[in-house]
């Protein structure tokens, strides 16, 4: 999900909200309508929408931007309410907030005994192909070895695995050191969900399946749980992210850092990204809190469908693996924009 797409999309996104905009309704709220809104840490917010409203080519986004820059944390709140407009678009599918994380794994530069799984960038004919080689035959063939592909190694595929699934990730080096990764292209074949393949087998319940229950069948069973993996022919190579300070976010797709519990992943056909988004989740610990579109995902789509980014490592992702709760979320659009996409007769 993380850095899987890059700026272009920004202002491709007002474009694709109008085209998905004959079967989506919008309707203009009051600030007062947003519930916990005068709670939250607005500084926070307008910290987080700096971070890349910058990068908007929009002159009415821009205008907005260098207008944030004159507002201090103290005045944030002020700064929301006095140029946007919260507008609730609905398409007839019921709000769903799930989270997703930074993972960690462990490796190393050099190839070891322990360290012997390759991230790999992406060959140079794999580039602007529909659809190269699938995963099996990329890792039971010798097309990627020897050629200096290698990113770093760690020491268990199966985390490889579901860093290929996040898209991006941090490895914890021997000597105290990190390298951060992030997407950097695909092979072309489909996702095929091997939750779901476990499912199929009757080796789990659909309630039973999680990250974590996945993970554990697959050590408890590794050459079942290897030729399982395979399953999934889509494979995602890396490149390796030096310019974003360690204690920074991951690049989203808007290329910047995004921030813990204040950006989102969200359908950039119904919210335009860098956009201020009002979350309301419901369910267990309940969130009222502005948070910043800065990402996207390919599992993400919807009005009314958003991924809350929990942070970086182990706890974060076990916090984001356990949220799947109904809510709504509300974008803050300017003005203009707000009104400009009701209908004539409002």
């Amino acid at each position: 999900m993380i850095a899987r797409l890059r700026s272009l999309v920004l202002m491709a996104a007002m474009t694709a909200a109008s085209a998905a905009g004959a079967e989506a309704t919008r309707s203009i709220l009051s600030f007062d309508q947003l519930e916990g809104w005068a709670e939250d840490d607005h500084g926070a917010a307008l910290s987080v929408f700096l971070n890349t409203c910058r990068d908007l080519d929009d002159p009415d986004w821009q205008a907005l931007c260098g207008a944030a820059q004159t507002y201090g944390p103290e005045a944030a709140r002020s700064f929301f309410e006095l140029f946007f407009r919260p507008v609730l678009v609905e398409d007839g599918n019921d709000g769903l907030f799930t989270g997703y994380f930074e993972p960690e794994l462990d490796g190393s530069k050099v190839p070891t005994a322990t360290y012997r799984y390759p991230l790999y960038k992406m060959p140079p004919e794999a580039r602007g192909v529909d659809k190269w080689l699938s995963r099996r035959q990329l890792l039971t063939t010798d097309v990627m070895r020897g050629r200096g592909l290698e990113i770093a190694w760690v020491d268990d595929p199966v985390e490889l695995f579901f860093l290929q699934i996040q898209g991006s990730g941090r490895i914890k080096l021997p000597d105290g050191g990190a390298l951060r990764v992030g997407y950097g292209g695909a092979n072309g074949h489909p996702y095929r969900s091997i939750g779901a393949e476990l499912i199929r087998r009757g080796a789990l319940g659909a309630h039973e399946v999680s990250a974590q229950m996945i993970r554990a069948w697959v050590r408890k069973n590794p050459e079942a749980g290897a030729e399982l993996l395979f399953h999934n022919p889509s494979y995602v190579f890396f490149r390796e992210v030096n310019r974003v300070a360690p204690e920074l976010g991951p690049l989203g797709a808007m290329n910047r850092s995004v921030t813990t519990m204040r950006s989102i992943a969200a359908d950039p056909a119904y919210t335009p990204l860098g956009a201020p988004v009002w979350v309301e989740k419901d369910g267990k610990d309940p969130i009222r809190r502005l948070m910043i579109a800065q990402d996207t995902g390919s599992a993400i789509k919807g009005a009314q469908r958003a991924d809350i980014f929990f942070g970086t490592g182990d706890e974060a992702g076990k916090a984001a693996g356990r949220l799947k709760d109904p809510g709504r979320m509300v974008v803050l659009l300017p003005i203009q924009r707000a009104y400009a996409l009701l209908p004539d007769e409002f």
